[in-house]
């Protein structure tokens, strides 16, 4: 059984990018009159795409502390000068997280967004395979390649709905997602004038043996590099294209792209390690960047959240407050720390998809319209109908005189009422969700660094308490801001209809709001994952030897295929 899954498994690491290409073009065949069967094939894609990152997390979890690495060649050409696609507990991790953001937003937008604009379900598989292929490739070039289908994709959605307000945040995120791709690429020419190689393994051995009189090239492309992904990453001030751009697109877009500023945020914490992370020690320069970037982001985040006057923009506010919490946490370079912030990273993009799909429903709470007239109040009876009425004492009153207690409040407000109250709870880091356990953790590792008692760890440093601060501080404003606006969304009191939502939708919004819980209750294994991968990202050498240690397969006439 373990020999048969072994050599099954190599190969389905090119299923997250085959399977929703495939269905991307049997969805462009079927076109808009079959739009009901796009609809399914979108939905069975994605649930496929799911199942599979599934099947491969489990599968490169299995190999102990290391784990399991699986390298696959498409096009059968020797590393590093063929593509290459990799899977190890990074990888499957983001895998699994973008494809249940794929099956969230899908199920949400079957319901009546897909009706919107023409093409939505063929440019929705294809974001999945730029995200996919993003997190599985090994090679530089490609990952641009991958970036560039996931924005092309991007693009379509955010426009999906057409719309003033629509096109000008798209303009104006093309524009932004343009420049960076082009300081993409030429980061990607530098580095592969000073190394010779794009394949990030490859390349990683041959830094050290860069010249003296070509460390200023490597280093200028490696910074041109950073800045392309930190604006993907939306650190301040990069990232002042991202709340305008997600607060105007439809909900299930905004949903996935939950997932996008992660992989700006993959990027640098996987190049960053493979190039300067063996045995923990990360380029200094870079990580007191990184770290600075992430507080300044995180603070201005935070001041934005509470700023913010309507629910959409908070959610982009808490978009930036979760990269920055990232970005300046990656910066530590501290294994431990590393581990804290991807159970966070995990943690907060599922909260984030689930509100803003709750941003269109709460919407519809204030936009429902009836058409009975409203009944007639005659006050000159008010005082003799209170008068007449003795209830009992210490009962509330509403603003119309009428006592609150027994009034049954609304199905579909109570859902809605909940659903955003368990993602405050996981955006604010407060007990008992996995936000609290993921930021409990970053915290305990950035004033606890060497993990030792208390008499032989070394103090924490300004910067470590300066984050932990910080982290706090954004909870405490992200607390106000979104009590604040979910009482004035949800729990205010108006004279309106209960507000129709369709069981897919329900089940769209709490399926994200599920992982979280349970994320905290299976704290204990997801945490161990989570600090496997930190500490196999910490030592790349196993990465580096299963790449460059990959062979093609030989074909033979009259034979099958050997290694």
């Amino acid at each position: 059984m373990t020999s048969w899954l072994d050599a099954v498994m190599p190969h389905l690491v090119a299923a997250p990018i085959v399977l929703p290409l495939a269905a991307a073009a049997v969805m462009l065949v079927l076109g808009q009159r079959w739009r009901a069967a796009s609809a399914l094939v979108d939905v069975a894609a994605s649930v496929a795409g799911l199942a599979v990152a599934v099947a491969l997390l489990v599968w490169v979890d299995r190999g102990g502390e290391g784990g399991a690495i699986a390298v696959y060649l498409p096009a059968n050409w020797p590393v590093p000068y063929g593509i290459a696609l990799v899977v190890d507990r990074l990888a499957a991790l983001m895998l699994v997280l973008a494809n249940l953001l794929g099956v969230t937003a899908v199920l949400y937008a079957t319901a009546r967004w897909h009706r919107a604009g023409v093409h939505f379900h063929p440019l929705f598989q294809l974001q999945l395979m730029g995200l996919n292929g993003a997190f599985l490739t090994a090679d530089l070039f490609n990952l641009f390649v991958f970036f560039e289908v996931m924005l092309a994709a991007s693009y379509g959605l955010l426009l999906h709905g057409s719309g003033t307000a629509r096109v000008r945040a798209g303009m104006h995120y093309v524009a932004i997602n343009l420049a960076a791709s082009a300081v993409f690429l030429i980061g990607v020419a530098m580095l592969y004038g000073v190394t010779g190689t794009l394949n990030l393994a490859d390349m990683a051995q041959k830094l050290a043996a860069v010249p003296a009189a070509d460390r200023g090239l490597l280093h200028a492309g490696l910074a041109i590099l950073a800045i392309a992904f930190l604006t993907k990453a939306a650190m301040w001030p990069l990232g002042f294209w991202l709340a305008p751009a997600y607060a105007a697109a439809s909900a299930p877009a905004a949903a996935l792209f939950a997932v996008m500023t992660k992989v700006g945020v993959y990027a640098v914490l996987r190049c960053s390690m493979l190039f300067f992370g063996a045995d923990g020690a990360i380029d200094p320069l870079g990580s007191g960047l990184l770290v600075a970037g992430g507080c300044v982001t995180l603070a201005v985040g935070a001041f934005a959240m509470l700023a913010a006057q309507r629910l959409a923009r908070m959610a982009g506010a808490c978009v930036a407050v979760s990269s920055g919490t990232l970005i300046a946490a990656l910066g530590f370079g501290l294994p431990s720390l590393t581990a804290g912030a991807l159970f966070y990273l995990t943690s907060s993009t599922l909260a984030l998809a689930a509100l803003y799909l709750l941003v269109e429903l709460g919407e519809r709470v204030h936009d429902v319209d009836t058409d009975q007239p409203e009944p007639e109040v005659h006050h000159a009876a008010l005082p003799f109908a209170l008068e007449a009425i003795e209830l009992p004492q210490g009962v509330n009153l509403d603003d119309e005189e009428r006592a609150l207690v027994g009034r049954v409040l609304p199905t579909t407000v109570v859902f809605l009422g909940l659903a955003y109250l368990a993602c405050a709870l996981v955006i604010a880091g407060l007990p008992p969700l996995s936000g609290f356990l993921a930021k409990f953790a970053m915290l305990s590792a950035a004033l606890d660094p060497d993990g030792v008692p208390n008499a032989l760890r070394s103090p924490p440093s300004t910067s470590a308490w300066l984050f932990v601060a910080l982290v706090i501080a954004a909870g405490l404003l992200a607390t106000i801001a979104l009590a604040r606006t979910g009482m004035r969304q949800f729990w205010t009191a108006r004279e309106r209809p209960e507000p129709r939502l369709r069981v897919v939708e329900c089940v769209a919004v709490a399926l994200p709001l599920t992982a979280c819980v349970a994320l905290a209750i299976g704290a204990e294994p997801a945490l161990r994952y989570a600090r496997d991968a930190a500490r196999a990202l910490h030592r790349p050498a196993p990465y580096i030897e299963a790449v460059l240690g990959a062979q093609p397969v030989r074909l033979e006439a009259g034979r099958g295929a050997t290694r």
